[in-house]
């Protein structure tokens, strides 16, 4: 069942983008998928799994879209049946395929808020459960925006195509912010399997690099791609048994040097092809804190006016406001940046914010008030190895 699984989780993004460029709903798709993985289970114990299951696994996909589509089409359309037959042997165009679905998903037709969580959904293989979770809703809620959303790319009949000219600009925004939800639900993923984070983080800086060939000239493409590879370049040494490693306790020889170099020159070449947002200043941050040599020589006087900038980019956004605040207490020192903490009154629930102020609290020597802003971190965290780490700040304050 294992094998079926990791099958699974590395197929589905592929064969649904192909099965919707097939002529099937995104609904349709899924459901032909959910079939083929059925049989999977019945017959591969019995058979042993076939030579090539990734073959086998979109080959039944489409076998039973077609089906389906017999079964629900109240026309008579021979013309696409024969034409879906006809391509079953065809090469797989898996990467054209991908973003074809983010773009048809990315729809201005659609919520924003809805386009992204489609997105997630249909195209990077998060369960409805999971993306419900990422924007703080029900499972069922979530579920049924999903459903209304795939229904209205159907009546609306939305293309399944990159736009062009005008029509793509009003789409990059909502892309890059999917490609970059991807990438964080498996950098911060909390109680996933290693497997499973490094897919999310690996697809996700597969299609950045697709959208850079796109749009190779955008800066925020560069920008993000960048900040991507900058962060999961250090990915394997952020875990230590079942505790979070600080990032001054990281092992910097386990970081990817090929990744941080081509993170830091996508960096200056973002900055001279136009106008940059808040994926290139994030980048930017990232390289500041992975470049030098030692975590001691990063320079938080540029890291603090960089988060500066990106607070304007970003309308005031509480995470933003809370790592400006983060890097002015190195910077200048914890009582400004307490005062600083004190001004973002959204994030009671936040455990980073409560890991934060105890962090100032404890360079203060106010032992009383940091253990019990440790704790607020502790009870607002889901993720058993940062609480582990929580604790053991607590334990150094004694």
């Amino acid at each position: 069942m294992s094998s079926i699984e990791a099958i699974f989780r590395e197929e589905t993004r592929r064969v649904v983008a192909s099965l919707v460029r097939r002529g099937g709903t995104i609904e349709q798709a899924e459901d032909a998928l959910q079939e083929a993985f059925l049989v999977a289970i019945e017959t591969w114990p019995r058979d042993g799994v076939p030579t090539k299951p990734g073959a086998w696994i979109a080959t039944t996909s489409q076998r039973r879209l077609i089906d389906r589509l017999r079964r629900e089409s109240r026309r008579a359309d021979k013309e696409l049946l024969s034409d879906l037959t006809r391509v079953l042997d065809e090469r797989d165009e898996g990467d054209d395929d991908r973003l074809r679905l983010i773009f048809t998903c990315c729809h201005p037709a659609l919520n924003l808020d809805v386009r992204v969580a489609l997105t997630l959904r249909a195209c990077c293989g998060l369960s409805t459960a999971d993306v419900a979770r990422l924007f703080l809703v029900s499972e069922s809620t979530m579920a049924q925006r999903l459903v209304r959303a795939q229904r209205k790319i159907a009546v609306a009949r939305i293309p399944f195509a990159v736009p062009t000219g005008d029509d793509l600009a009003p789409r990059v925004d909502a892309v890059l912010g999917v490609v970059y939800s991807m990438f964080t639900a498996g950098y911060d993923a909390a109680g996933r399997d290693d497997a499973a984070t490094a897919d999310f983080c690996a697809e996700a800086i597969r299609l950045g690099r697709l959208l850079h060939l796109l749009l190779p000239t955008e800066a925020e493409v560069i920008g993000l791609l960048a900040l991507m590879l900058l962060h999961d370049a250090r990915r394997s040494s952020r875990r230590g048994g079942d505790a979070t490693v600080l990032f001054e306790d990281q092992d910097r020889a386990r970081w990817n040097q090929t990744q941080l170099r081509e993170g830091g020159a996508l960096i200056g070449r973002a900055a001279h092809v136009g106008p940059v947002g808040q994926y290139w200043l994030q980048a930017a941050i990232a390289a500041e804190h992975a470049l030098p040599a030692t975590a001691k020589e990063r320079d938080w006087h540029r890291i603090a006016s960089l988060y500066h900038l990106l607070i304007d980019q970003t309308g005031g956004a509480s995470l933003a406001r809370l790592n400006h605040a983060i890097a002015v207490s190195f910077a200048v020192g914890p009582e400004p940046a307490l005062e600083l903490l004190d001004g973002i009154d959204d994030l009671a629930t936040y455990s980073p914010y409560h890991g934060a102020r105890a962090g100032m609290l404890a360079r203060l020597a106010e032992v009383d008030e940091a253990r019990a802003a440790y704790q607020w971190a502790i009870d607002t965290s889901d993720d058993p190895r940062r609480r582990r780490s929580l604790f053991d700040a607590i334990e150094k304050l004694c």
